[in-house]
C-alpha cells in the first residue's frame, strides 16, 4: 500500500458554492474513495482561498468584517461538501498560520537557493479581478478576459516583486513531454505545451498596499500575490517547512478546472523547481458544468442552486449524475430534465430495482440467508465489469467507470428476467434457484463496492442490507473476486432510490 496525496483547487471566499465547484470536489472524492478501496493510504486535501482582493471586496459589499466573512464561507463550503459526502482528510484555509508560515518559507527558500529568481520591477497591464491575474494578449477576447467576459479589465501600473518564470520554460516543457510531469487529459496537456512553446514572461508576485493578504517578506508595502500564495496551500497541507513534510509530498494528483492550468502546470512547477522541491506527479484538469450552453459560475450569473440540486434527488444521485452525465474531462450540460431521466433509468429502475428484487427474493425463498451459488453467466459478467471498471478508474475516466458498473446492473436485471427465479421456486428446482440467488448476492456485493466511490451513502445502505460488516468504503478490493456472501443474513432495505410522487 502506497501513499496517495490528492488535492483539489481551493475556492475563493466571494460567493456561494455552485455546481462547477461540486463537479470538481465530487470527482476528486470519487478518486480518493477508489484509491482507498485499492489499498492506498489516501490523504485528501480541500480548502478555501481567502486572501484575494475580490474576497475583501465581497466582504465590504456585504458590510461584514473580512475575517468574519471568510470564516462563515469556509463553514458553508465545508458543510456543503460534507453534505455531498466528500471524505476529505484535511480542510485548509489560506488565512491559517500554517499557510502563512509555509508561504514565507517557500519565498525565502527560493531566494536562498535561486537569489536572482525574485527581483523588483514595474508592471503595467490589464488586470482581471475575476481571475486575480494580469492578462496577456492571447487571453483577451473582444477586450475582455476569456474566463470572465462580463467583467471589465482594469488597467494597472505598479511596482511589484517579480518571479523569473521565463527561466523554467525549457525544463517544464521537457518534463511534460516526457511524462515526468503528467498533465491530463491530453487536450489540456496540448494546450499547456502550446503556451510553453510560445515562451513565458516573468510573473508579478506581489501587489501594492492591499489591506488583506500575506505581507511580502521584508517589505511591508507589498502583499504576496494571491495566486502565488494560493498554490502553496498544497505544501502547507503537508506541514512544510517542518521536518517530515515529505511523508506526503510530492502530491500524487492535483485536480483542478481547465481554466487554471497555466497556474498549476507552469507557474507552480517553476516555483518548486526554483526552490529545489519535487514536482507533483500528475495534474488533471476537468471541464466545466454548463447551464444553457454557458459555464456555471458566480460571476456569469448562471449558477444553479446547489442546495436545490441536492434536494431534488439526494446527494448520491447528484454525485452520480455529474460524473456519469457531465463527466470529468470535457464540458457537459446540466439540465433538470436529464437529471430526472438519469435518476429514473439508472438509479430508481436500475440499481434500486435490482437490489429490491434480489433482496426480496432472498427473503421470500431462503429466509434472508444467501445460498451457495455463482449465478451462471452473471458471474462472468461481474468479472468482466470489475476489470473494465478498474481499468477506467485507474486512468481517471470516471464516466467509463460508472458505465462499467451500471452495465452490470443492466445485465443483472436481464439475468433475473431470463432465469425467472419465481418459476424455479414454484417448480421446486432448489439447486437452480440457489445458483440464481447466490449469483445475485455476489453481484450486489460487487456493485456495492463499485458504486461506493460514486454513491457512497446508498452503497453503504446496500452493503448493510447484504449483511456485510463495517463500511463498504473500507472493504478490500480483492474481496470482489470471491464475494464473501454465502451464509450471510440479508434484509430488505428501504427503497434506495424512491421515485418522486407524480406532480
Amino acid at each position: 500500500m502506497g501513499k496517495f496525496y490528492l488535492t483539489t483547487a481551493i475556492d475563493y471566499s466571494n460567493g456561494e458554492p455552485h455546481l462547477g465547484h461540486a463537479l470538481e470536489k465530487i470527482g476528486a472524492d470519487c478518486i480518493a474513495r477508489y484509491r482507498r478501496l485499492r489499498g492506498d493510504q489516501v490523504h485528501f486535501l480541500m480548502g478555501m482561498d481567502e486572501n484575494a482582493q475580490k474576497v475583501a471586496q465581497a466582504a465590504e459589499r456585504a458590510g461584514v468584517p473580512t475575517a468574519e466573512w471568510v470564516r462563515s464561507l469556509a463553514d458553508r463550503f465545508d458543510g456543503i461538501w460534507r453534505q455531498l459526502l466528500c471524505s476529505h482528510d484535511d480542510w485548509i484555509r489560506t488565512t491559517e498560520p500554517r499557510h502563512h508560515r509555509a508561504t514565507i518559507a517557500l519565498i525565502e527558500q527560493i531566494r536562498a537557493r535561486s537569489p536572482d529568481d525574485v527581483y523588483t520591477g514595474v508592471y503595467e497591464g490589464l488586470y482581471c479581478l475575476g481571475c486575480e491575474e494580469f492578462k496577456q494578449e492571447a487571453q483577451i477576447i473582444n477586450g475582455h478576459c476569456e474566463e470572465h467576459p462580463n467583467l471589465e479589465l482594469l488597467h494597472t501600473k505598479e511596482r511589484n516583486y517579480f518571479f523569473r518564470l521565463s527561466r523554467y520554460r525549457d525544463e517544464i516543457l521537457r518534463r511534460i513531454r516526457s511524462g515526468e510531469l503528467a498533465v491530463e487529459p491530453a487536450i489540456r496537456r496540448n494546450e499547456v505545451v502550446r503556451v510553453l512553446e510560445d515562451g513565458l514572461q516573468d510573473l508579478s508576485i506581489s501587489r501594492q498596499r492591499l489591506s488583506w493578504g500575506i505581507p511580502f517578506p521584508g517589505d511591508s508595502e507589498q502583499t504576496v500575490y494571491v495566486w502565488f500564495d494560493a498554490l502553496i496551500n498544497y505544501l502547507s497541507g503537508t506541514g512544510y517547512p517542518d521536518a517530515g513534510y515529505q511523508r506526503l509530498w510530492p502530491a500524487d494528483l492535483h485536480v483542478i478546472g481547465k481554466g487554471i492550468t497555466r497556474f498549476h502546470c507552469i507557474i507552480w512547477p517553476a516555483m518548486l523547481l526554483s526552490a529545489g522541491l519535487a514536482l507533483p506527479r500528475e495534474i488533471w484538469a476537468h471541464g466545466y458544468v454548463q447551464w444553457g450552453g454557458a459555464k456555471v459560475s458566480k460571476s456569469a450569473g448562471t449558477a444553479v442552486s446547489l442546495d436545490e440540486a441536492i434536494e431534488r434527488h439526494g446527494p448520491d444521485a447528484l454525485r452520480y449524475f455529474l460524473l456519469r452525465e457531465v463527466g470529468f474531462e470535457a464540458d457537459g450540460n446540466f439540465t433538470w430534465e436529464r437529471f430526472d431521466e438519469r435518476y429514473t433509468a439508472d438509479l430508481a429502475d436500475g440499481l434500486g430495482n435490482l437490489a429490491s428484487r434480489s433482496l426480496a427474493m432472498l427473503t421470500r425463498y431462503r429466509g434472508g440467508t444467501v445460498p451457495d451459488g455463482s449465478g451462471g453467466w452473471l458471474e462472468q459478467a461481474g468479472e468482466t465489469a470489475l476489470a473494465r471498471y478498474a481499468e477506467a478508474m485507474d486512468r481517471l475516466d470516471l464516466r467509463a467507470g460508472a458505465e462499467a458498473a451500471w452495465e452490470l446492473v443492466s445485465r443483472a436485471n436481464l439475468y433475473i428476467q431470463q432465469s425467472a427465479p419465481w418459476t424455479l421456486a414454484k417448480e421446486g428446482k432448489d439447486p437452480e434457484l440457489n445458483q440464481v440467488l447466490g449469483g445475485l448476492a455476489r453481484c450486489l456485493y460487487r456493485l456495492a463496492l463499485m458504486a461506493s466511490p460514486f454513491t457512497p451513502g446508498k452503497a453503504q445502505a446496500l452493503w448493510q442490507a447484504l449483511g456485510q460488516p463495517g463500511e463498504a468504503a473500507a472493504a478490500q478490493w480483492a474481496s470482489a473476486g470471491q464475494p464473501p456472501v454465502v451464509g450471510t443474513a440479508t434484509m430488505k432495505p428501504e427503497v434506495l432510490f424512491p421515485k418522486p410522487a407524480p406532480a
